[in-house]
């Protein structure tokens, strides 16, 4: 089953790319200069920010839903990001390095299947529940700081 994974929109974030750090503090946003890599996975370019680059660290609601599952945690963004990422058939680098808490959610954003699961072996479980008519959608955790990294759907057949 073809799949597609889907970075956040970088535009509730744009605001505070660039504010001062009074700015973002009012806000709960702290700006973190990254020291090591694969560090500061963002979840807009679904990248791992590089040393010397700046990322806010802020809490997102990542599943806006009407039903318990609804949820918010923390996440890192890219000050430079610019455009969603989607990625079709593939996991990026940033997900595939990580271990991952995968959460597969019915069309009244029920979760009905989780597992735990290294990134490089992730793909046939999202393909094997994406075959399954009773899951509309996925999410995909880093599994050891129970940080939202992004959604994963069914891909659109082409014309």
């Amino acid at each position: 089953m073809p799949f597609t994974v889907t970075g956040l929109s970088p535009e509730p974030f744009r605001p505070l790319f660039g504010l001062d750090e009074a700015a973002l503090a009012d806000r709960r946003v702290v700006r973190v200069l990254v020291d090591a890599p694969a560090s500061a996975p963002c979840r807009v370019t679904l990248e791992d920010a590089e040393p010397g680059e700046t990322v806010l660290l802020l809490n997102h609601e990542h599943l806006a839903v009407d039903s318990p599952y609804r949820s918010r945690h923390a996440i890192y963004v890219r000050e430079i990001a610019d455009e969603t990422a989607v990625i079709t058939d593939a996991l990026p680098l940033a997900l595939a390095r990580r271990l991952l808490a995968l959460r597969a959610f019915d069309g009244d954003d029920m979760m009905v299947e989780a597992e735990v699961v290294e990134g490089r072996e992730a793909a046939p479980l999202i393909e094997t529940w994406l075959a399954d008519d009773r899951i509309a959608y996925l999410h995909a955790h880093y599994a050891r700081r129970g940080c939202f990294a992004a959604r994963i759907d069914r891909t659109a057949p082409r014309p």
